[in-house]
């Protein structure tokens, strides 16, 4: 169990992280990416997500284990409230102290229980972490570019969805805030949480005391934590308490179902999924089954809306999805992490 011990002066900077965090996603993600667990959810987006990686999981794999500890520097801390974006947080993981590296990948060497496990024996795949061990500029280079390789094929692509959840959760808490204060925003937190004031109580894997010492409390939704919140190993890193947002029981990541047809009807729904791949009018009416009046009428209400985009080419109209059309019929485009 993980206790929180909390001052009045920690209660009162008691805070809501503004946005999803770029890199706890991405690092949380990786755990989710190996699991078999939460398949409703996470199942789509798995095959999605590996069907585009290209070795970045053998890399990352040395850094993260699938269970216990990994390295605090991989999730540095934004400034306050505000989390970091992708690029910036590639930044600051870039500006690491090489005795903050050394230091903490020994303890990701230790693993679980303090049994050691060898960097430098003949499994290639943890050849990355001994060479940033020792301090050295180009291997911190690879590691962010794997980073940044799988956030592109994992996270990004769903950015939407994520920043949509995280919002969401955030109204949530904030209302409980303005009805009740610091206290009653703790005590909504999911179930593996309590507030048994003065201690913050969560479900953790190992027995832990975190004492904030008037620093308070930043509080960050995640929507790939799982189960148990995170918090970084080391206590002299601004306190960050990482929970797991609650997922509706239907799939995140399904695919348009009836209730497109209900938001926009039956026949534009068909026209949006008709233009996806690009067509021009005559292909739209003959994929949808309309007229060629019908077929113009139904996208030039979606192009209005900011749904399609369409483009003379030679005799013809092409039709194709905006970013936001493609977000509405896939539920989540790619979004930029800045």
């Amino acid at each position: 169990m993980l206790r929180i011990h909390m001052s009045g002066a920690d209660l009162s900077r008691v805070r809501m992280a503004t946005r999803p965090d770029a890199l706890w996603e991405t690092v949380l993600s990786f755990h989710r990416l190996r699991d078999r667990r939460g398949s409703s959810v996470f199942g789509k987006w798995r095959t999605e997500s590996r069907a585009r990686l290209n070795g970045e999981t053998r890399l990352l794999s040395a850094m993260v284990p699938l269970h216990g500890y990994f390295p605090d520097f991989l999730t540095p801390a934004g400034e306050g409230s505000e989390p970091y974006g992708l690029d910036a947080g590639m930044e600051a993981l870039r500006d690491t102290p090489g005795e903050r590296l050394h230091g903490e990948l020994a303890l990701l060497a230790a693993g679980p229980a303090g049994q050691r496990r060898r960097l430098d024996g003949p499994r290639p795949h943890l050849a990355l972490p001994a060479a940033l061990a020792e301090g050295r500029a180009e291997p911190l280079g690879r590691l962010i570019g794997a980073l940044r390789a799988y956030h592109r094929a994992a996270v990004e692509p769903y950015w939407t969805h994520i920043r949509a959840a995280v919002e969401a959760d955030r109204a949530v808490r904030g209302r409980a805030l303005l009805d009740g204060g610091a206290q009653e925003l703790l005590a909504t937190l999911p179930t593996s949480i309590r507030w048994r004031p003065p201690v913050l109580e969560a479900d953790y894997p190992v027995d832990r005391d975190m004492r904030l010492d008037g620093r308070g409390l930043l509080l960050q939704p995640s929507f790939f934590c799982r189960g148990t919140p995170v918090v970084y190993r080391d206590p002299d890193l601004p306190p960050v308490l990482v929970y797991p947002l609650t997922h509706p029981a239907a799939p995140v990541f399904a695919e348009p179902g009836p209730w497109l047809g209900r938001l926009v009807g039956h026949t534009r729904s068909a026209i949006l999924r008709a233009v996806e791949d690009g067509c021009t009018t005559s292909e739209l009416a003959r994929r949808t089954g309309v007229s060629m009046a019908s077929a113009s009428q139904h996208a030039c209400v979606l192009r209005e809306a900011g749904l399609v985009l369409s483009l003379r080419h030679g005799s013809s109209v092409l039709h194709t999805l905006t970013p936001l059309g493609s977000s509405l019929l896939r539920g989540g485009a790619p979004v930029a992490v800045s």
